[in-house]
């Protein structure tokens, strides 16, 4: 996996102040209780030498807007001398704890971590006349927004219901129908198709009545299909005719689609990595990847999902600055971190 924004965090000014706020369970004092675990955090980094600037920047992405669901569902937030540069969602089970550390490289392998477990989601909830969009990270159980939700109607007047009967006039308001249907996901089709191309999601989930959804399938460009799996429930959402249990089935299939995304991806680096070694295009531990990473060869690195490598930090700044990839590998490996090389290179004659 491929995590672009942290080069802009990695070629920032440090000393960096580095933030993790673990998601708590809903409460109604979530805000107070945000606000006296800040204060706690706020206190070691300004002990630290974080400076002003940056204090009152971290300041108003914890407790501003929306306190409750940084509260609720976690963050990750690094800030350089003046600014913040990564806020994003971070899902840590309840018991890890808030962490609040300053230095150079920021210390980004619990995200790291996070992102690779995750999937980001575009979910197409379609019927024959209109599509509701949403963009989701889930991780394990919990489904998090990624921006607000959208709905998209069919640009066609015409109805898509047909009449059961058989006459001449039914047939040409059957034709019309279809024609309208078709118009109506070309439509959705085309939103799809930009938000993917910008968002850059791990999977898309077209969901809701049969034939809105089958349809949108099929109106898909190819490569978005070969992205894209079907969810047999939602029906109704896009009209507002659903009940809750329509969305507690809908998200309980999501949550299983997400975790199938996981386990093929892990599978997938640790396939590849085994591939690697068998050809001479790997390397182990810390010391044979940090040589690695200085002869340019690294193409993915790869961490262990619940432990941490020594130096894990610069290793992964040096590898994000090298243009690596990032992976999670399923079988031990020495020194838990490993790495696939775009070549045969000679780790073990210049490791430390």
């Amino acid at each position: 996996m491929q995590l672009t924004n942290l080069r802009g965090v990695y070629e920032a000014q440090g000393p960096f102040a580095t933030v993790y706020l673990e998601a708590r369970s809903p409460a109604a004092d979530a805000e107070d209780q945000l606000r006296l675990r800040w204060q706690d955090l706020r206190s070691q980094l300004a002990d630290a030498g974080t400076p002003d600037a940056a204090l009152s920047e971290l300041d108003e992405s914890v407790t501003g807007p929306a306190p409750t669901e940084v509260h609720t569902e976690g963050r990750v937030l690094v800030a350089d001398q003046n600014r913040v540069i990564l806020d994003e969602h971070f899902d840590a089970a309840q018991g890890s704890g808030d962490i609040a550390t300053v230095g150079e490289p920021p210390q980004l392998g619990d995200y790291v971590r996070h992102r690779l477990g995750a999937a980001r989601m575009l979910v197409v909830i379609a019927d024959q006349q209109q599509a509701v969009i949403r963009r989701l990270v889930v991780s394990g159980d919990d489904l998090l927004a990624s921006g607000a939700e959208e709905s998209v109607q069919g640009s066609s007047s015409e109805s898509v219901h047909k009449p059961r009967q058989g006459a001449l006039s039914h047939k040409q308001i059957q034709r019309s129908a279809d024609e309208a249907a078709t118009q109506n996901i070309r439509d959705i089709s085309q939103r799809v198709a930009k938000i993917a191309d910008s968002w850059n999601p791990d999977v898309i989930v077209v969901a809701g009545e049969t034939q809105g959804r089958r349809g949108l399938h099929e109106e898909l460009p190819k490569a978005l299909q070969e992205l894209t799996v079907e969810a047999e429930t939602g029906g109704g959402i896009p009209s507002g005719s659903a009940d809750e249990g329509t969305e507690e089935a809908l998200r309980d299939e999501l949550t299983v689609i997400a975790r199938r995304v996981v386990i093929a991806r892990s599978k997938e680096a640790t396939d590849r990595y085994g591939e690697a070694t068998g050809h001479g295009r790997s390397a182990e531990g810390a010391e044979e990847v940090r040589a690695a990473i200085r002869l340019g060869a690294v193409e993915t690195l790869l961490l262990r999902q619940h432990e941490r490598a020594e130096g894990e930090d610069q290793l992964l700044a040096d590898a994000t600055a090298g243009g690596a990839s990032f992976g999670l590998v399923g079988a031990p490996v020495s020194g838990d971190v490993a790495a696939i090389l775009r070549y045969q290179a000679p780790v073990q004659d210049v490791a430390d």
